[in-house]
């Protein structure tokens, strides 16, 4: 199974381009696939759409902006986490929204994680590599045939 390491889903074109850059640095952005909003990420989860015919098998973490187009974030993690096949995916929340009723919405929801992103581009650049060699290099997922009760 060649599964995707990282599904990236944001709509702003500059912060995918600076993650994939900084994921890129550490060898880890040839592992990502990229959604554009938050239909688009759910579309590539439950392989249907332009996604249909990608490899089986869910990401080893998906990094999650709230405010998209289409599907916001938020419903995307609630379908996520209430999935029986997905749930176990770790979900970060990678938004610049430091509204204390997303923050507590998405752990109501089992957020893994909620970073705020740095406005400056070097502090984004370095929390990106953290996330990246975390998630990827440093946490063990959960095994691909295990099914939880």
């Amino acid at each position: 199974m060649d599964r995707k390491k990282i599904l990236l889903v944001d709509d702003d074109v500059r912060d995918v381009e600076l993650t994939l850059t900084s994921l890129a640095e550490h060898n880890l952005a040839n592992g990502v696939a990229v959604a554009r909003d938050g239909a688009e990420a759910l579309d590539y989860l439950y392989c249907r759409g332009s996604f249909a015919d990608r490899p089986r098998g869910n990401p080893l973490v998906v990094f999650l902006d709230l405010k998209m187009p289409k599907v916001d974030g938020h419903e995307v993690l609630r379908q996520i986490k209430n999935d029986p096949v997905l749930k176990t995916i770790p979900v970060v929340v990678l938004t610049s929204s430091r509204e204390e009723q997303d923050l507590i919405k998405s752990y109501n929801q089992n957020v893994n994680a909620y970073v705020v992103k740095p406005v400056a581009f070097d502090a984004f650049l370095a929390a990106v590599k953290q996330l990246g060699l975390f998630w990827v290099l440093t946490n063990e997922p959960m095994p691909n045939d295990f099914e939880l009760n």
